[in-house]
Parts: C-alpha cells; structure tokens; sequence
C-alpha cells in the first residue's frame, strides 16, 4: 500500500550539504537561492541548514563554531546531537565543490513531497461531498498551480541579456509589460493591456463588440505575435473564424464561394488564410461555460503555450461555479464571476479583456450614449475593473435623414463609432473615434500614425 511506504528523501545527501557548509560557508550563494529549511526531511537536518541560513542573512561567517552558537542560541544545538554530530558532519564530504548538486537532490525529494501531499489531498476532495465537479476540479488544479508557482525560482539576468531584446525583431509579446490593442488612441489613453488588469468591453445589441474583442485579438497575435485564447460562448468558432477571415481578407466571406468567386477575391481569401493560421489563436466555444471551467482550460492552455491575453464573449453567459445562473441570486453571481476573472488575470499574469451586455436603460434616456450605471445586473463589474471601455455607434439609433433634421450642422456619422474609456484605475479617461466597417465586421484607425503625428 502506498501508505506504508516512506516519503522519498536523502538523508546523505542532506548531511552531505550541512557538511559542504561547515567546510566553506561561502556555498551557502548558491545554496539560499533555491534551498529552504523545509525542504530537508530530517529535522536534524532542518535546524543546522535553518542555523547556518539565520548566520548568512545577518552578514555572518558559516563555520563549525558560528553555527554551534547559533544552534545553542535557538536550543536546538542537543537537539540536533551537540557538538559532536557538527564534528561528524565535517567527514561526511571530503570538498565543498558538490554541495549545489546535493542541494538539487534535496529540492527534487523536496517537490516530490509536495507532489504526493497533493495527491492526498485530490483524493480527499475526490471522496467530498461537494456538488460540483467543476468546483472539485478548479480546487485541485490550484493545489498543483500553487506547488508550481511556489517552486518557480528566477535568477539573475544580466542588463546586457535584457537590452539586447530591444535589438531584435519581437518573436513573442511575453517581453511586452502590456499587450497593444492595435489602436492608436486607445493605446496612448490605456497604454495597452497592462498584465493583470481586468479590462470591461461593454456595449448594446450590435454594437460591435464581439467584433471589437476580435479585432484586438487578431492585432495581438498577427502583429505583435501574442498568444491568445477566446472564450466564446455565444458563437460558435466557425462563425468567429469567418469574422476574422472577413476582416483580414476585406472582403464578406459569407458571399464567398470557391471556385465561382472572382480571382481577386480567391487570393485576399487564401492571404488572409496564410496569416490568420499562423496566428497563435486558440478558441474555446463551449457555449455553458463555468467560470471554473474557464480558469481550468486557461492554466492549461497558459502552461502549454504561456498565453498573453484573454478574451471573454461575454461575461454575463458565464456560470458560477453553482447554481444554474438564474434567479435571485444571479447579481451575486455576476459579481463572483467579475472577481473571478480578475483573479484568473492576476494569477496568470495576463489582460483579460471581457465583453459585456449594458442594461436597457440605455434606451430609455435621451441621450444613448452609455453610463457605468449601464453594466448590467451588477455594479461590483465596475469595481473590479480596471478598465471600462464603451462602444457607442450614433448611426444605431439614427437613420440618415432624422439625423439630418435633428442636427442639421453635423456631418452623419456613417461607419463611426466611439471608443469611451469611462473607467481607468490607473490613467485618465476619454473617448476615441474609430472606423466601424459593417460588413466586414472590422473596426479601423481613422488616421495612420503618420498622420495623427
């Protein structure tokens, strides 16, 4: 039985490092940087290491007689079998040179405890009463997620390494403190998508935020090689593809058909086809999507890839991690769902960017350009937001000749939309004007960057 057995250790090896350390403290550099006291099996072990790390941190030499005081300081010098076992460990090793590599073995032993403690603790959830499996499977992951993220150990970088990246063609956006949105003026207002952040795309039926959400999407990915997963849980990834294909190509994909088409249109079609599959894009459509589920396929996906961007379409279609998503308690759900999709943004170090529905409020007021007040069925979306961008379009709510009587000075606003950052936790806020283009589903720059230069 897997009980009876011992947890895997290295008693020698642990001696072996506490010896190497009482020969010549100064291994204690490379020791400290990946070796802690609890990775030592024995406790014997654990308190000369503990002793000799306490001596180092306070700027003092490691030695036979420092660490003996230090023992004695902290009680544990009989403890550990006093003077005499210290003398010991001095003929367990004959050089200082191997210590490192006997630091690694303790490590490895070290993680692989862990690892089974886990495992014992996966099996227990395994066996709870919880309802959920969804929710039973979100909480094992995160037993591995943190095993991993709290062994990850960073060393130095030489500012030669770092400077030399700015020398050379972007391969991925992981260098990159922020994502760009491929807008210029959006960018200049947010600085691109910052890691971390939970940014609010939010609008009215048609719109166009989906097709927002994509066009940033495809920016990131063909342009500055970011890697990049959509959570769809409206349309399905054919229909998200076509979109993309539209917009690339610049032509409507719907009225396209092989072999009948015009010779034009086939070569945008297999341009743009060239480009969008080497785009590192990847596409969930499941359309009953748990916010459990979400940051399940998001680990996996940020530990295969290492991914730099998320996107949510859209928000209010997720699910809790309980109940069916309906009735009383849905404001309280949105509002887990809003806190947790920060979460998984601060976890793995990534923008989330989520598309949200606006309230029909909206349409009521005289004035239909959006409000925070407007976020739909819960106002904690706009507390956990770091961002809150709107897409207003006029010519929605106004067909060309009721504009032309209601402001008879105003050019109309054809294919024009608003990008309104109402909230930035972090920077000032403002609105930018964008080209919308229907029927290729794709918005533009309406200046190049020459021009707004």
């Amino acid at each position: 039985m897997v009980e009876s057995r011992l947890p895997p250790h290295d008693l020698a090896a642990e001696e072996a490092v506490n010896g190497s350390l009482l020969i010549d403290g100064k291994v204690i550099y490379e020791l400290a940087a990946f070796l802690r006291p609890a990775d030592f099996y024995s406790e014997t072990g654990r308190c000369v290491y503990e002793a000799a790390l306490e001596l180092y941190h306070r700027g003092e030499a490691i030695d036979q007689i420092t660490v003996a005081r230090e023992l004695d300081h902290q009680r544990n010098l009989e403890k550990v079998g006093g003077a005499a076992y210290l003398a010991h460990l001095l003929t367990t090793v004959p050089t200082s040179l191997d210590a490192e590599h006997y630091g690694r073995i303790i490590y490895n032993l070290s993680v692989s405890r862990l690892l089974i403690s886990a495992g014992i603790k996966i099996t227990e959830l395994g066996y709870s009463a919880d309802p959920s499996p969804g929710a039973v499977i979100s909480k094992a992951e995160t037993l591995l997620y943190n095993l991993r993220s709290e062994r990850a150990s960073v060393d130095f970088i030489h500012i030669k390494s770092i400077l030399d990246r700015y020398l050379e063609p972007p391969q991925t956006a992981q260098h990159l403190e922020s994502v760009p949105t491929g807008f210029y003026g959006l960018n200049d207002y947010i600085g691109g998508l910052k890691r971390g952040d939970l940014v609010i795309v939010a609008g009215r039926p048609s719109m166009g935020k989906t097709s927002l959400g994509l066009n940033i999407a495809r920016n990131a990915a063909v342009d500055h090689h970011a890697c990049v997963a959509v959570f769809s849980l409206e349309m399905s990834s054919d229909s998200l593809v076509q979109r993309l294909l539209s917009s690339e190509a610049g032509i409507n994909v719907r009225h396209f058909t092989p072999g009948l088409s015009s010779p034009d249109d086939e070569n945008r079609i297999m341009h743009a086809i060239g480009i969008l599959s080497e785009a590192p894009i990847y596409i969930d459509d499941s359309p009953q999507l748990r916010i459990a589920d979400l940051r399940s396929k998001a680990r996996r996906l940020h530990f295969e890839y290492g991914i730099d961007l998320i996107i949510v379409d859209y928000l209010q279609l997720l699910q809790g991690d309980t109940g069916s998503g309906k009735g009383d308690n849905r404001v309280q759900e949105i509002s887990y769902i809003s806190r947790a999709l920060k979460g998984i943004a601060r976890e793995l170090n990534v923008p989330v960017v989520a598309l949200s529905q606006l309230s029909r409020a909206v349409e009521w007021r005289s004035s239909h350009e959006p409000k925070l007040s407007d976020l739909r069925e819960s106002g904690s979306i706009e507390q956990d937001a770091d961002i809150v961008i709107f897409i207003y379009r006029e010519e929605v709510y106004f067909k060309e000749e009721e504009w032309a009587a209601t402001y008879p000075d105003k050019e109309y606003p054809r294919e024009i939309a608003d990008i309104i950052i109402a909230k930035h936790r972090n920077g000032p806020t403002g609105t930018i004007k964008v080209r919308f283009r229907h029927a290729l589903t794709k918005f533009e720059n309406l200046q190049s960057i020459a021009e707004i230069a």
